[in-house]
């Protein structure tokens, strides 16, 4: 599973726990009890699901990494540079196979 969708569902997870938790042993409103559980479970995900969030942020640093890449092929490619043209051929080609191994 993707580091985000680990990680966006824990969050998600946490809440929903802190607030069925909230709402079942307090005579508080509903919607305290949601905005105490938002600020519960965001303060329960920075403790419990460092790992998670570490994971995402690796990933995005990743693909921004391979954007920025990218885009600089680009301007290459465009400036008149036949060797990036080339690469992107190459790199655009091992894209179609990965993406067709991943689905």
């Amino acid at each position: 599973m993707k580091p985000a969708v680990k990680y966006t569902l824990g969050r998600l997870g946490l809440f929903v726990a802190a607030f069925a938790v909230l709402f079942l042993l307090t005579p508080l409103n509903v919607l305290v009890c949601a905005m105490v559980a938002f600020v519960a479970s965001a303060a329960l995900s920075f403790i419990l699901l460092r790992g998670w969030r570490d994971e995402m942020a690796e990933q995005l640093g990743e693909m921004a990494a391979r954007r920025t890449a990218e885009r600089d092929r680009l301007r290459s490619a465009l400036a008149g540079d036949e060797e990036a043209a080339a690469a992107g051929d190459r790199v655009a080609a091992a894209d179609v196979v990965e993406h067709r191994k991943n689905s």
